[in-house]
C-alpha cells in the first residue's frame, strides 16, 4: 500500500524550481516542491482512485499532494463534509478553482454543493462555487441541468460581477464562457450577458496572466464548432 511519506518523496524528487517559483506567483505557499501537472499525472495513473490517501494528501497542506489528492479522489466516496473541509482550506486559486470543484463536480452532491458554495462571503469558497457550477455543465447532458435556474445564475453574473470579490469575478466570468459553451440552450443568452459586462477587471498578481473576454471567448468556441460537447471527466 503506497504511504503518504511515499508520495512525498516521490513528489520532492519531481520538483521543479522554475514551476515552483511561478506558482510562488500566483499564490502558493510553502511547504511545497512545485511539480508539474503532466508529472503529477504519471503517479496519478499508477495510483488511480484512493480515497483515503486522497485525504490524507490534502490534509498535508503541500499544495502538489493537494492537487494530486484531486486526481486520485473517489468522487463516489467522498462526503458532502470532506468536500466543504477541502473548500476551506484550499489556500490559493490553483486548489480552490480547479481540484476542489473538479471533485464537487463530479460528486453526488454536485448542483447543490455549488449553489451553497457561491453564498459565501470567503472569497475562495465562493469563486470555487461559480467554478464547480461551470464544470458541472461541462460533463452533464443539458436535459440533466435546470436550464432556467442557470438562467438566473446568468442573470446574477450580470448584475453583480463588476462589484465581487476579486477571484469570485474571475470565476464569474469564466462561469459565463462556460455558459455559452457548454449549454446549447444557453449560448444566446450567455453571449449576450458576455457582452453586457464586457471587459472584466482582475488583479492577477505577478504574473503575466490575462482574463479572457467572455463574448471573444464564447465567439471562439462557436467558430470552432465546440458548443455543447461534453467532457467525460472534469478533472484534468
Amino acid at each position: 500500500m503506497t504511504t503518504v511519506k511515499e508520495i512525498l518523496k516521490e513528489l520532492e524528487g519531481y520538483g521543479d524550481e522554475r514551476t515552483k517559483n511561478n506558482f510562488l506567483k500566483h499564490g502558493a505557499k510553502e511547504p511545497f516542491y512545485g511539480v508539474k501537472v503532466q508529472d503529477l499525472k504519471k503517479i496519478y495513473k499508477r495510483i488511480k482512485k484512493d480515497h483515503k490517501l486522497s485525504l490524507e494528501l490534502y490534509a498535508t497542506g503541500n499544495s502538489d499532494a493537494m492537487y494530486l489528492a484531486g486526481l486520485i479522489a473517489d468522487e463516489k466516496k467522498i462526503s458532502k463534509e470532506e468536500l466543504n473541509k477541502w473548500a476551506d482550506e484550499a489556500y490559493w486559486y490553483m486548489i480552490s478553482e480547479y481540484t476542489v470543484p473538479w471533485v464537487a463536480a463530479e460528486s453526488k452532491y454536485g448542483y447543490e454543493l455549488g449553489l451553497e458554495w457561491i453564498e459565501s462571503k470567503e472569497e475562495r469558497i465562493a469563486s470555487a462555487g461559480w467554478a464547480h457550477l461551470a464544470y458541472y455543465t461541462a460533463i452533464k447532458q443539458d436535459s440533466e441541468l435546470d436550464i432556467s435556474s442557470y438562467k438566473k445564475l446568468l442573470d446574477r453574473v450580470e448584475k453583480n460581477i463588476h462589484k465581487a470579490q476579486n477571484r469570485v469575478r474571475f470565476t464569474m466570468n469564466g462561469f459565463v464562457i462556460a455558459m455559452g459553451t457548454n449549454v446549447a440552450e444557453l449560448t444566446t443568452k450567455a453571449l449576450k450577458v458576455a457582452e453586457k459586462i464586457g471587459k472584466v477587471s482582475i488583479d492577477m498578481g505577478e504574473t503575466s496572466c490575462k482574463v479572457s473576454l467572455a463574448s471573444e471567448a464564447i465567439q471562439k468556441n462557436i467558430d470552432k464548432n465546440r458548443i455543447g460537447k461534453k467532457r467525460k471527466t472534469a478533472r484534468c
